[in-house]
């Protein structure tokens, strides 16, 4: 099985996407979405951004390599009633089965940034955008202090060196790498804005028990908590994330946690 396909299918992604909804809505709410817009949400989960786009009238395709997730985004889709939001199985860096020029809007918000092979993620993302469209990608970035980029870092200091070759998805929170993944792929760098925003995880429980979530349900840190397994370190990794955690939650409740994380926003005129 390809290693991403078998990385997001791992554990339930579902889980943690709940954590994520009113942060996905409003960035959705400030992309200035349209009636009848053509959204492409590649690497979309279960839908956290492809719904609110929906819901705004938008005609969304989500694409993920995950076939549970894709399975999760039409279920939530149809229980909604969004006849104007599907999902498929896909690999970002292969768009094989759409055509050049099809969408108004592409948006991957920590989605596509973990597919391999980025200058072909950004060939495809051009690609199948209409001339005078947008791509819009949210990226997490390295070395950043808030939760995401710090659980990757934390999570990787307890995990086998990765194969040779592999490039690491913070890459693309480097804003020379995405210009110059995006000139690949014929786009001037003038046409690439950056902009640093904010994403806030709020799930109902402790921070201790939102660790647990990562724990038990988001791939990366379940392969993490594997390797420490072998090395008698899990505990050390649990108490490492569980100060992470406690750390940067902004909620005063104690069955509720908050916790802003800095990301990338990368804005591309095709």
């Amino acid at each position: 099985m390809n290693p991403n396909k078998a990385l997001w299918e791992k554990g339930d992604f579902t889980r943690i996407a709940a954590s994520m909804r009113e942060s996905g809505a409003a960035l959705v709410n400030a992309l200035g979405v349209t009636n009848g817009l053509r959204v492409l949400d590649l690497g979309c989960g279960d839908g956290t951004t492809a719904l609110p786009a929906a819901r705004l009238g938008a005609n969304v395709l989500g694409v993920d390599i995950a076939r549970n997730l894709v399975e999760a985004g039409n279920k939530r889709a149809k229980d909604e009633g969004l006849t104007n939001c599907t999902f498929q199985e896909g690999d970002a860096s292969d768009l094989r089965d759409l055509q050049d020029r099809t969408f108004d809007l592409v948006v991957s918000v920590f989605g596509a940034m973990f597919a391999p092979k980025p200058f072909e993620v950004a060939k495809e993302m051009v690609r199948v955008t209409r001339r005078g469209g947008r791509i819009v990608m949210g990226n997490w970035i390295p070395n950043d202090p808030t939760l995401v980029a710090q659980i990757l870092r934390i999570s990787s200091s307890y995990s086998p060196p990765p194969p040779e070759g592999f490039i690491s998805p913070m890459t693309w929170g480097v804003e020379t790498n995405v210009i110059e993944r995006f000139g690949g792929a014929g786009i001037p760098k003038e046409k690439i804005s950056f902009v640093k925003d904010t994403y806030t995880f709020n799930f109902r429980g402790s921070p201790s028990e939102f660790v647990a979530a990562f724990m038990n349900y988001y791939g990366p840190t379940m392969n993490a908590f594997e390797a420490a397994e072998k090395n008698n370190r899990a505990a050390d990794l649990q108490r490492e994330l569980e100060a992470l955690f406690t750390s940067q939650n902004q909620s005063a409740a104690n069955d509720r946690t908050s916790i802003p994380a800095t990301f990338l926003r990368v804005t591309v005129a095709v």
